[in-house]
């Protein structure tokens, strides 16, 4: 199925797993539905019935594919993982839909994967020099080969022996026949939480799909951690060298759902005080605040809760869109924003508009967002962002256009602003986005979050860009921070 770049980053996945449920692949389903936003491309559920596993795979979304009975009775069993899959690396086939299954000496091993390995060229190259064969084009699949080729006796030794040689950004859900097993980077760059439904233990990528299956939040898997389900108790490793978190700066600003808990405060919170801290930097008048639904909603409350201006919904989002064009002609993909937006005529007819968004990327569907609005009658538009200027790419599972594609790294300001054709344009200065989001500025030696699209200082540093993977190979952590 094919959609619409509307200029947003996408994350890769949306990773759910459950021990000991009567109904564990129809909890699973439900965990994925309320994980759509990370993934729509495909999703897939493995289950284990104390004998045997199931897998069933589909492209598209979770609601087409499992919500029928039939479907889920393919999937008996009292444990199961789930995935929903956006690409970074890999092509789009039915082939490289996670969970995946292998059949190893020890037993059989499932696993989810949400995130890049920087380094699985690398590996699997050498891998297959060692007579590994490949199935699939996902960098998942080193990680298996890797647990297989290990000469550990038990399964967490493998996983751990795994964990030293991959690099990256990741969290994982793995399933064997005795445990359900989590992972999170050592920078915890990737998110993974835990929650427990009654005597059943729950691994997710957000809290909104615990909330979904009624299931209670017990906290977020540490940065470096290994979490396992074994007889119903939950247990935790931590075999890397402590350093500090660096969680992805875009879960907070785009990527987690609103509802979903970060730090003890929703996703919504976080972006609401963006906006605010965004008004604080801004000094002009205007008619009215419009946010660039539904991404800048929160942002733009704040902005003009703080300003004391007008709050409008000056342009209105058609959710369905990607299910009512999927192969659309030239002349339709012509029409660009105008599929995905419509502005409300009477509204911003006449008025000096500040329009709001979370992120600028390509700045394509900015100028046609802008331009729209004037064709509507806006008499000044002047976009706000409740970022700092996006002038690198990501490496640890966002995709992301090429640092020569990000507007912000061919131009300068006025440049930027005459492309989008704004009156003006100004985006949340670097200590402003700290600010909204901890209260204090950036601690230029030790930044507490992955920012590196803004400031190219990552966690991890990128060497070589080859063959559809973006980097070769990163500096592993030697138990040092590059900080």
């Amino acid at each position: 199925m094919k959609r619409f770049n509307f200029d947003k980053l996408k994350e890769e996945c949306g990773i759910f797993g459950i021990s000991n449920h009567a109904d564990a692949s129809t909890l699973v389903a439900l965990g994925l539905h309320a994980l759509q936003h990370r993934g729509q491309e495909g999703c897939g559920i493995v289950s284990f019935d104390g004998k045997n596993y199931h897998s069933e795979k589909r492209q598209g979304l979770v609601g087409d594919h499992f919500t029928d009975s039939e479907t889920l009775k393919k999937l008996p069993g009292s444990f199961a993982i789930g995935h929903n899959r956006y690409s970074t690396t890999g092509e789009t086939s039915l082939r490289n839909i996670q969970p995946f299954f292998a059949d190893l000496h020890t037993g059989g091993l499932s696993i989810a994967h949400n995130g890049n390995l920087t380094n699985a060229l690398f590996l699997r190259e050498e891998l297959v020099k060692d007579g590994a064969i490949f199935r699939t084009t996902s960098d998942t699949e080193t990680i298996v080969q890797l647990i297989a080729k290990s000469k550990r006796e038990k399964f967490i030794d493998k996983l751990i022996d795994t964990l030293f040689q991959i690099q990256g950004g990741y969290s994982l859900v793995l399933m064997t026949n005795k445990k359900l097993v989590g992972v999170r980077d050592p920078f915890g760059i990737r998110p993974l939480v835990v929650g427990k439904l009654k005597e059943s233990f729950i691994l997710a990528s957000e809290t909104c799909a615990l909330d979904i299956v009624g299931a209670k939040f017990i906290r977020e898997v540490e940065n470096g951690e290994i979490v396992f389900v074994e007889k119903n108790e939950l247990k935790s490793i931590k075999p890397f060298p402590k350093i500090k978190p660096r969680p992805c700066v875009f879960e907070y600003i785009y990527f987690a759902r609103p509802d979903s808990i970060i730090e003890n405060k929703c996703a919504y919170e976080y972006r609401k005080n963006l906006g605010i801290q965004l008004a604080k930097e801004t000094d002009f008048e205007a008619d009215l605040v419009v946010p660039v639904p539904d991404s800048g909603v929160p942002a733009a409350l704040g902005f003009a809760e703080y300003s004391k201006k007008n709050f409008e919904l000056g342009l209105i989002r058609n959710h369905y869109v990607g299910r009512t064009f999927i192969e659309p002609t030239q002349n339709i993909r012509s029409l660009g924003v105008k599929l995905k937006l419509s502005s409300t005529k009477t509204i911003v007819k006449n008025k000096s508009i500040i329009l709001i968004d979370d992120s600028l990327v390509r700045g394509t569907t900015c100028h046609k967002i802008v331009k729209m609005l004037y064709e509507a009658g806006a008499k000044e538009v002047h976009v706000r962002i409740a970022c700092p200027e996006i002038k690198f790419p990501d490496f640890y599972g966002v995709d992301m256009p090429t640092k020569e594609e990000l507007l912000a790294y061919q131009k300068d300001n006025k440049q930027m602003t005459d492309y989008i054709k704004a009156k003006s344009l100004k985006f949340l200065s670097l200590n402003g986005l700290y600010r909204a989001l901890t209260g204090k500025d950036r601690n230029s030696s030790y930044p507490q979050f992955s920012d590196h699209y803004f400031t190219g200082e990552y966690p991890i540093k990128p060497s070589d860009n080859i063959k559809g993977l973006k980097v070769k190979q990163l500096s592993l952590l030697s138990g040092k921070s590059n900080n």
